[in-house]
């Protein structure tokens, strides 16, 4: 592959990436907020079975990446409860959607360098430079400030937006400490194949318990809009891309590529919500907005001066 054609490859690659992760986001919201689609367990378990049967397809069918098989009952149950956590973290994330503007709910979620570092100096005893502590204290008056800025702040989505981002980064530090073993580690696209059934299990009684009117709605809101059936296929095949697309971006770009690319697509993903959604945002939101992306640049800076 020529050098032209590589970086052609790796701009597509960022692109589908970007479409991926910011066209989920903004069609859940859609979905959600919108549409009167008002079931974020359900939503959650059809991206997890649309990430199930693709993940299937590209691995065991289409060998994008080698399968990397189970080897032991406890490397299944710790994956198992990997998977609960996700759950957690997704549904907790989709349910403040219903709530809270995507322009908001980016800010809490920039947020995820601040719990991780707090769950690995506790989980871990993992201790960082004083300094890379010091880069989250903006992270977090970013989202103080934020809030009290935020004209469409609602205290139950903001509480579950907290909670899906400190779950978030759980599950990562939770990653690093149960799949440590050379032999027990998985890459993220053959963790996604295991964890996704696991998470449907977990999700349909817990859709059918909490959101018993699901099926009804559905088949109402399909019968008066032709397209129903489609969105909820785009939104959870663009779940699926999403995680393809993150693993093959890491997989060709550095590190430090990958987490600038990650800080400017919250902030294009707040923009295009802005003039998508029309919703409210003022200078002080705004302002917490901006330190708290500034504060995870500096995080991320630090951590890889003082490593």
């Amino acid at each position: 592959m020529t050098s032209k054609t590589q970086a052609l490859f790796i701009l597509s690659l960022i692109t589908l990436w970007y479409a991926s992760n910011i066209g989920v986001l903004l069609l859940n919201k859609f979905l959600l907020s919108n549409y009167g689609f008002r079931f974020p367990i359900f939503l959650t378990m059809c991206h997890m079975s649309a990430c199930a049967v693709l993940s299937y397809i590209s691995i065991v069918v289409l060998k994008i990446v080698p399968l990397q098989r189970i080897k032991s009952r406890s490397q299944f149950l710790r994956i198992a409860t990997l998977s609960t956590v996700f759950c957690g973290s997704v549904v907790g994330g989709n349910i403040s959607l219903r709530y809270l503007p995507v322009s908001f709910n980016q800010a809490v979620g920039a947020t995820t360098p601040f719990f991780t570092a707090l769950f690995a100096y506790f989980m871990t005893l993992k201790r960082e430079a004083w300094v890379t502590y010091g880069a989250l204290v903006p992270v977090v008056a970013g989202v103080v400030i934020a809030s009290g800025g935020e004209p469409s702040f609602h205290l139950y989505g903001f509480i579950m937006c907290i909670s899906a981002t400190a779950a978030r980064a759980f599950k990562s530090v939770l990653q690093g400490i149960l799949l440590s073993s050379e032999g027990e580690k998985l890459n993220s696209m053959n963790l996604l194949l295991y964890m996704s059934p696991i998470a449907m299990v977990v999700l349909l009684p817990a859709a059918l318990i909490m959101e018993p009117d699901v099926l009804d709605v559905t088949l109402t809101l399909a019968l008066k809009h032709r397209f129903m059936w489609l969105l909820l296929l785009v939104n959870s095949t663009m779940a699926y891309s999403a995680n393809l697309t993150n693993f093959l971006v890491t997989k060709h770009t550095s590190a430090l590529t990958l987490q600038v690319l990650g800080n400017a697509k919250g902030a294009v993903a707040v923009v295009i919500s802005i003039l998508l959604f029309q919703n409210p945002v003022t200078f002080v939101g705004i302002a917490g907005y901006s330190m708290t992306v500034m504060g995870v640049v500096a995080y991320g800076e630090a951590k890889r001066r003082y490593k």
